[in-house]
């Protein structure tokens, strides 16, 4: 588990390609590995990787098709720069909010403007997604702890702080790139609460309105 506070920027050093799967090599910059042994885990763009080097300056992990297939970790190449965070333990301060490093879906930008001090963000999420996007929720995006301003449909909107844009790879963040989503874990566990024995059903397709109206939640 991780708190979505970025600790470094780090750097994508090589990328080898293994047959359907990727072992790649961050540069880790400012993140202290002294802590960190091998099969521990580093979110990477909020993409949970497991170290299994550790040369000194940085980390090896094996990424999977899977994951290459389900998030903009695809996206990647040498040199480029990516939001780090060593997973929390039972001391570290819960900053930002529980992120578990398991990517929900991939957004794009949809526009960047200049908000006095700020930089405001349009991000377009996946339809499935939409539903756990909440005014002033929390999202992960790229592995940032993220307040939400506004939500239209799939598309929310972030206010960023100078400190924000500063220290994570947000300061790069231009209109068409894909970043990685996770939604709040609390939301998921919520849904599938309130769906109570129908979530054992195979392809239980989550709470709709008809679910909704059935159960009393909507006036008929």
């Amino acid at each position: 588990m991780f708190t979505g506070i970025i600790e470094a920027i780090g750097e994508i050093a090589v990328l080898e390609p293994k047959q359907d799967d990727v072992r790649a090599y961050v540069r880790t910059g400012k993140l202290d590995l002294k802590d960190v042994q091998l099969g521990d885990s580093i979110a990477v763009n909020g993409v949970c990787l497991t170290a299994v080097e550790l040369p000194g300056d940085g980390f090896w992990a094996d990424v999977s098709g899977e994951t290459l297939s389900k998030t903009g970790f695809a996206d990647l190449k040498a040199g480029s720069r990516v939001n780090l965070e060593k997973a929390l333990t039972p001391t570290t301060r819960l900053g930002g909010h529980l992120v578990s490093g398991h990517v929900d879906g991939v957004g794009e930008i949809l526009e960047r403007h200049s908000a006095g001090r700020s930089e405001q963000f349009r991000i377009d999420a996946p339809v499935e997604l939409a539903r756990y996007v909440a005014k002033k929720g929390s999202i992960s995006v790229d592995g940032i702890s993220l307040t939400v301003n506004e939500v239209n449909g799939t598309v929310f909107e972030l206010n960023i702080v100078p400190h924000t844009l500063q220290e994570t790879t947000m300061g790069e963040f231009r209109t068409g790139r894909r970043v990685n989503l996770e939604v709040d874990i609390i939301a998921r566990y919520l849904e599938r609460l309130v769906l109570g024995d129908k979530a054992a059903e195979p392809n239980s397709a989550g709470i709709s309105e008809a679910f909704l109206a059935e159960h009393g939640f909507l006036k008929r």
